[in-house]
C-alpha cells in the first residue's frame, strides 16, 4: 500500500467581502496516495483551485485539517511554510508565469536560487530538467522566441527542477491548441509512471482528465462521487 501524500480532513473554506460570508469548500474529506495522477474536476467556481492552494500551502482553510508530505501545514509558519512549499511542492500554471526578460534556463533555475545548492549543482538540475521535458536545445530561448506550449514545457521542467514530492498543476493545458496539450499530458504521464511523480490536475477537460489514473469531481464546493 502507498504512502498518503496528502489527507484533508473536514476541510472548508469561506472567504469575506466585508459583511458578506462566501463559502468555496464544504466538508472536504480527501486522502491521495504517494504516485498517483489524480484530475480534480468541476465548473467554474467549483472551488478546484482553492482546494489545490490549500494543498500548496498558499492559502489556509477556515476549519479542518490539511497534512500533506507529512506536514500538518497549519503548524508551519511563513516562513518554514514558505521553506516547505520550495522543498515539496512544483506548481504548473494555466499562464506559464515565466519571466520574459530570462532564458529558459533561468526560468527554470530561478527557485534554486533560494535552496542551498551550489552553482554546478543548480547548472546540474536544470539541464537534466530541460532534458525531461525535451527542451536542452532551447535552454537560451526567451519566452517571446518559444511557442506557448514549448513555454509550458519550461515551466513544468521548473516545477521539476527541485525534485518536489508532489505536482499541482492548475488548467496546464487550459490556454495551449490541442496538439501542444496532448504533448503536455503525455509529459505529465511519463514524470508519473517513469519517475513516480505524485500529480494533482485541475482541469474542466473531459480529455486531459483522461491522461490521470483517477478522477474526483468538485460541485459547488463539495466532493462528489460519479
Amino acid at each position: 500500500m502507498a504512502e498518503t501524500i496528502v489527507r484533508m480532513e473536514s476541510v472548508s473554506k469561506s472567504y469575506w467581502r466585508d459583511q458578506l460570508e462566501i463559502p468555496v469548500l464544504q466538508d472536504i474529506n480527501l486522502e491521495i496516495p504517494e504516485g498517483e495522477f489524480l484530475a480534480l474536476m468541476g465548473p467554474s467556481g467549483s472551488g478546484k483551485s482553492t482546494l489545490l492552494n490549500l494543498m500548496a500551502g498558499i492559502d489556509r482553510p477556515s476549519t479542518g485539517s490539511v497534512k500533506v508530505a507529512g506536514a500538518e501545514l497549519a503548524n508551519l509558519g511563513d516562513s518554514d511554510l514558505a521553506r516547505w512549499r520550495s522543498d515539496s511542492i512544483g506548481f504548473i500554471f494555466q499562464f506559464y508565469n515565466l519571466m520574459p526578460v530570462l532564458n529558459a534556463f533561468e526560468n527554470v533555475e530561478l527557485p534554486l536560487l533560494l535552496t542551498k545548492l551550489s552553482s554546478s549543482e543548480r547548472r546540474q538540475q536544470v539541464e537534466t530538467a530541460l532534458s525531461i521535458v525535451g527542451l536542452s536545445d532551447r535552454m537560451k530561448h526567451y519566452p517571446n522566441q518559444l511557442s506557448g506550449g514549448q513555454e509550458q514545457r519550461v515551466a513544468i521542467a521548473r516545477a521539476v527542477a527541485s525534485d518536489p514530492t508532489l505536482i499541482l498543476a492548475d488548467e496546464p493545458t487550459g490556454d495551449l491548441d490541442k496538439q501542444s496539450a496532448e504533448d503536455v499530458l503525455e509529459l505529465l504521464s511519463r514524470l508519473n509512471k517513469e519517475f513516480g511523480k505524485t500529480i494533482i490536475m485541475v482541469t474542466h477537460d473531459p480529455r486531459a482528465a483522461e491522461s490521470a489514473n483517477l478522477t474526483h469531481h468538485l460541485d459547488k464546493g463539495e466532493l462528489v462521487t460519479k
